[in-house]
């Protein structure tokens, strides 16, 4: 199998979700049949949210073009950020190492498209930097999607705050689900979990939406290149 390379920290919980994810995607019968993974649980990267949100000048971008090209180094033939607001910076990967990134963003775009339908309205439960970087817009666009956003964006980043302080409790779980109910009732049933700190609390979104992990397509990803007899392209 083929060793994947993790980018992570961005939050840390999130990191081990991921993996959590991929050993329970795994038949396994011994050690050997799991997923090789490389991890760089990598706490120290500047905050995506100051930089990009709030106008700090510490760029994260060059951090996570180093983690990259550690992670190429140390034997990873395919690398995946299990943080939606860090592909913001996808191009400092891409620029820094050969190797494909497993973009979970257009993962998520494509998965949206068959829930929606043509010309169909996305809720984007996630960080208001989803919004103002426009990360969604462009790999929706292309399937003929239109993303929507919570409107109470205080209330959105208080809740990641919260899980990234706190882990999961009940004042944020009631944000993200106030969340998801303001997004229906705007249109938008099919919803993306957009914030890996919201992973960790996945029933808080409205049952009455159609609603999907993002973390989930890139774990199918992971699963699929890993176990894949081709050599991957970047």
């Amino acid at each position: 199998m083929q060793r994947i390379g993790i980018l992570g920290g961005m939050g840390p919980e999130a990191t081990i979700l991921v993996m959590q994810k991929l050993l329970a995607s795994v038949a396994a019968k011994d050690d050997g049949d799991h997923i090789p993974l490389l991890v760089d649980q990598n706490t120290q990267i500047p905050s995506r949210i100051a930089h990009l949100l709030e106008g700090s000048n510490v760029n994260p971008g060059p951090v996570i073009g180093d983690m990259a090209r550690r992670l190429v180094a140390g034997g990873a033939v395919a690398l995946a950020i299990p943080c939606n607001t860090a592909h913001h910076y996808a191009n400092y990967i891409k620029d820094s190492v050969s190797v494909p990134l497993l973009d979970m963003i257009e993962l998520a775009a494509a998965h949206a498209a068959t829930l929606a339908g043509p010309e169909g309205v996305v809720g984007i439960l996630g960080s208001p930097v989803l919004r103002k970087v426009g990360l969604f817009e462009p790999a929706l666009a292309r399937h003929g999607l239109t993303a929507i956003y919570a409107e109470d964006e205080e209330a959105t980043l208080t809740a990641i705050r919260q899980l990234k302080s706190k882990g999961p409790q009940p004042e944020a779980r009631h944000l993200l689900n106030e969340a998801s109910k303001a997004l229906l009732a705007r249109g938008a049933v099919v919803q993306l979990i957009a914030c890996t700190e919201f992973s960790l609390i996945p029933d808080a979104v409205s049952p009455d939406a159609t609603a999907f992990d993002t973390l989930d397509r890139l774990v199918l990803a992971i699963v699929e290149q890993a176990t894949s007899d081709e050599c991957p392209r970047a």
